[in-house]
């Protein structure tokens, strides 16, 4: 039976960042994250599409970045503490910055 593809996302994605996929068999909501990894907890999403809102605010912060500076969109609702904000980075950024796993 082939796999489905947010069990093949979540493999691509702990094998580029150096992790391993935690199999769902027997976790809870909460229990462990999607990949086991040293420092990062990491939750993989797949999805057929992203919000455009997203997409866009990523968009421009890759748009205005000089030479060297990391693109982030930072995700704020409304009433919440900024500490509660969401940090995005395209993953192929992250890997441009910390390298590829081995």
């Amino acid at each position: 039976m082939p796999d489905r593809a947010w069990k093949a996302t979540e493999r691509r994605v702990a094998s580029m960042i150096g992790g391993q996929r935690v199999p769902i068999t027997g976790r809870q909501r909460g229990d462990v994250p999607d990949v086991d990894h040293p420092w990062p907890s990491v939750e993989v999403k797949h999805r057929k599409r992203l919000p455009a809102w997203i997409e866009d605010a990523m968009g421009q912060a890759r748009a205005s970045a000089r030479s060297g500076q990391l693109p982030i969109a930072v995700l704020h609702e409304s009433q919440r503490q900024h500490t509660q904000d969401l940090f995005v980075v395209r993953l192929g950024d992250w890997l441009d910055w910390f390298g590829r796993a081995k």
